[in-house]
């Protein structure tokens, strides 16, 4: 039987693949060993910590894994079901490199592994995981990884213990944000069935011995079921949200929560039952910890992906933030984190990133600020919400194209001769922005897919009519048949 090819399944900033078919136990053996040979060991780290999530796929892979780091002679500290912020905690509080097994919103014959350095710090294909897929390779071609046990020169060496982290990853997010004092909110939670269904109750409510928040939580589809019986785990999907917008109104709710499969990233839904622009959301805990800083005699700064709404640099640069703009993707966000010690920094996809939790995300403390700023004044989540969209987005829009640099290239060529003072930018994909002191205000990103033939196009105007323009404009060329 042929080795297993692993640049089918390690990408560039995690492991997904189909089990057993791509990602088996023996893969994820030879890529336990590699993750302590590359990392663990040259680090120094005397552990691994390892979680995972509510996938019947988990077990077993994580034994697997966790026999490939103890056979480098690394101890594994296991911490059972988690949240992948749950894992970058331990990570950070252990002071220890760490592997969350998740596919996130993925279906459930999907899992993955996501892999970091002490104190949470992202490997990504330019910090590690190419190696690592390099040496777990070799050992799968040579047989080093072979059987579930590994041949004899590859004996297990390591210690194994258990550690039930949760109480303590609730206790440190509360501790950062503090909501005793905010007015009674109604919040209905919906877990998609992922791993919020275990965060949520331990961080708003009383599940780990925390002191009862004046919120009121409403849970929907809280049973940990990796198969997601009632909706895909994924709430960047609209159809996703339409279970807790019906909720939230029904029940008379303040606001609404949804968490993705492995509750790193969360979305906001209004007491109308609208979607909460994850722009809006960056802004506005963007804020609040500017203002953190500014009282403590600090200068903010603060890091956001290019295709947020221009409403969060110019709301955090009113509040005297220094504003840093970077590519989509988490290991990008990250790295600019820590080398601008940001306090903050958000994606458009809602994922949220402090300082305080290690320069990684984690969509639980997001929802802490929210609900902090929701109570503490009288108006309701939409009239919130309202304050930071100032501007009309189109939401990402797919395209299927047969060559996705020829297809932008037009697109360059076509809006250069049409806007030659429009500003281009290609720091991720394409940029075309007709903004600072133009009229009409707009402008656009085209990037292409890092797996598929797609490239996806992010429009936003200063108001509707201009934006649908635009947005058209874009796609007819786009989705031109004949480029001649």
């Amino acid at each position: 039987m042929d080795a297993l090819d692993l640049g089918r399944i390690i990408k560039a900033y995690d492991v997904r693949g189909v089990v057993p078919d791509e990602l088996s136990p023996t893969a994820a053996r030879a890529i336990g060993q590699a993750f302590a040979r590359v990392v663990a060991v040259p680090e120094g780290a005397s552990r691994v910590v390892i979680g995972r999530d509510m996938r019947d796929s988990g077990p077993e892979l994580v034994a697997a894994f966790a026999d490939g780091v103890r056979s480098a002679g690394v101890d594994v500290v296991l911490i059972g079901q988690c949240s992948t912020d749950g894992l970058y905690f331990a990570s950070g509080r252990l002071d220890a490199p760490g592997a969350m097994f998740t596919a996130s919103h993925n279906p459930a014959r999907y899992n993955g592994i996501k892999l970091c350095r002490a104190g949470a710090r992202p490997v990504g294909q330019d910090s590690g995981l190419a190696e690592v897929r390099r040496v777990a390779q070799e050992l799968l071609d040579a047989g080093g990884a072979g059987g579930p046990d590994g041949p004899a020169s590859d004996a297990v060496t390591g210690n194994l213990t258990e550690q039930d982290l949760l109480g303590d990853y609730a206790a440190f997010l509360r501790s950062l944000v503090d909501l005793s004092g905010i007015r009674p909110l109604k919040v209905v939670v919906d877990a998609g069935n992922g791993m919020a269904g275990l965060t949520a109750p331990a961080v708003l409510g009383t599940a780990t011995g925390l002191a009862e928040l004046p919120v009121e939580l409403v849970p929907m589809y809280f049973e940990l079921d990796g198969s997601f019986p009632n909706h895909e785990a994924n709430p960047l999907e609209p159809a996703n949200l339409l279970d807790l917008q019906a909720a939230v109104v029904a029940q008379e709710a303040d606001l609404g929560l949804a968490f993705d499969g492995d509750a790193d990233r969360c979305f906001v839904v209004d007491e109308r039952g609208a979607a909460v622009s994850p722009s809006a959301v960056t802004a506005l805990v963007g804020l609040r910890e500017v203002e953190r800083e500014k009282a403590a005699g600090r200068t903010a700064t603060v890091i956001h992906n290019l295709i947020t709404s221009r409403s969060v640099p110019d709301l955090l640069g009113a509040a005297e933030a220094e504003v840093v703009r970077t590519r989509v993707g988490h290991s990008f966000i990250k790295a600019e984190m820590a080398a601008h010690d940001a306090v903050f920094g958000g994606e458009h996809s809602a994922h949220y990133y402090f300082r305080d939790f290690w320069f990684a995300d984690t969509g639980m403390l997001a929802a802490l600020h929210v609900l902090g700023a929701l109570g503490s004044q009288p108006h309701p989540a939409s009239a919130l919400a309202e304050m930071y969209t100032p501007y009309s987005a189109s939401g990402e829009i797919n395209s299927t194209v047969a060559d996705a640099g020829a297809t932008a290239e037009r697109v360059r060529e076509v809006y250069h001769e049409a806007y030659p003072d429009a500003v281009v930018d290609t720091l991720d994909g394409l940029t075309v922005a007709h903004w600072d002191g133009l009229h009409p205000q707009w402008w656009f990103n085209l990037r292409a897919s890092n797996t598929e033939p797609l490239l996806r196009l992010n429009v936003e105007a200063a108001d509707e009519d201009i934006m649908i323009k635009v947005r058209d404009d874009v796609l007819s060329l786009v989705r031109e048949e004949d480029a001649t």
